[in-house]
């Protein structure tokens, strides 16, 4: 006899109760309190639910999370995938349809807005000190009593041995992680 696959439930956005609603705040808590604790009771106080079956439900969409995971690697479509498609597009395409997917590529790296922040903002204080000080000597006024702008030298002290071998080992760990 042929099994039959159980089907998981759909989960959707909104919805008049809350057995169905997307709560991926509540299921990272819970991936969280299980490194604590099994209990269901008091995974229940960890995430904020009012009973136990939100806890297995919780669980469920999380399985259900990762079962989708797994499908979309298994079916070939990881981000180099997707990456490289809306580059293909973006090669070979039409002017429009170009635009289009260099414009979804500088919003999926947050380039899509161009802010201009006032000069002021950008500065530091020592900057903006400086300046306020150079517009008074333009105009005539005289140079406040307390203040005085002094160029400076940084002296950094000399790096224990100790030190410069633990920085080379992060920084070797550093590079194994990216090749």
């Amino acid at each position: 006899m042929k099994e039959q696959k159980k089907l998981k439930p759909v989960t959707f956005l909104k919805g008049h109760y809350n057995y169905y609603r997307d709560n991926k705040f509540q299921q990272n808590l819970l991936l969280k309190a299980l490194q604590i604790t099994t209990d269901p009771n008091e995974l229940k106080k960890m995430i904020g639910v009012k009973r136990v079956a939100d806890v297995y439900r919780t669980l469920d969409k999380l399985a259900i999370r990762r079962e989708y995971h797994e499908a979309l690697v298994a079916a070939g479509i990881d981000l180099d995938t997707i990456v490289a498609g809306i580059k293909d597009v973006a090669d070979n395409a039409s002017p429009a349809i170009k635009l289009q997917a260099w414009q979804t590529l500088m919003k999926s790296l947050g380039l899509d807005r161009y802010e201009e922040s006032s000069d002021d903002k950008a500065k530091g204080w020592e900057d903006i000190l400086i300046q306020t000080i150079d517009e008074n000597e333009k105009k005539g006024l005289p140079e406040p009593k307390n203040i005085k702008v002094a160029d400076y030298e940084v002296i950094e002290p000399e790096m224990p041995e100790e030190e410069k071998k633990k920085q080379e080992e992060e920084e070797k760990i550093g590079k194994e992680l990216y090749e």
